[in-house]
């Protein structure tokens, strides 16, 4: 190998180490979406685990199955529940943050086509830095309370 080479590939390399984003440091698992009848909202949920050293932050999401995707948190403020659109969600670094019902969660609006339950959709989540991480999400019934893999997460 002669010179030249080596200190290109050693170039290449350090670039794309250096352009590698939050995406990168995020393994997302147990995503699933909640059918809801007719043109009613879906509700997404996942669980997000941040490999890295540094917080990383949620701040979109999107999916060519829906016109529109939002970052939500459901709260209970007196006995009375609440929804409210969030701008983000910090995974902290070595933990883990879940997208779960009655918490944080992704409001998937206005269906391109009708998502049955079964079908997989694919979610693009979009961190703070402009990186993404492409997921599939499972389509559930709308009695679904937590997608059937998610009560076995634990916390660290």
């Amino acid at each position: 190998m002669n010179a030249r080479f080596a200190l290109l590939m050693t170039g290449l390399l350090c670039a794309g180490a250096a352009m590698a984003g939050d995406a990168d440091r995020v393994a997302a698992s147990h995503g699933w979406i909640r059918v809801m009848p007719g043109a009613l909202p879906a509700g997404g949920y996942v669980v997000l685990e941040n490999h890295g050293d540094r917080a990383v932050s949620l701040s979109a999401a999107s999916s060519p199955a829906y016109a529109e995707v939002m970052l939500h948190k459901s709260s209970t403020d007196t006995g009375m529940g609440r929804m409210e659109k969030v701008d983000a969600l910090s995974i902290p670094a070595h933990g883990k943050a879940a997208l779960s019902p009655g918490g944080y969660h992704l409001m998937l609006m206005k269906a391109a086509a009708p998502v049955k339950v079964g079908d997989k959709v694919r979610v693009t989540l979009r961190f703070a830095d402009g990186s993404t991480l492409d997921t599939e999400f499972e389509a559930k019934p709308a009695n679904t309370v937590d997608g059937g893999d998610m009560s076995q997460m634990h916390h660290h």
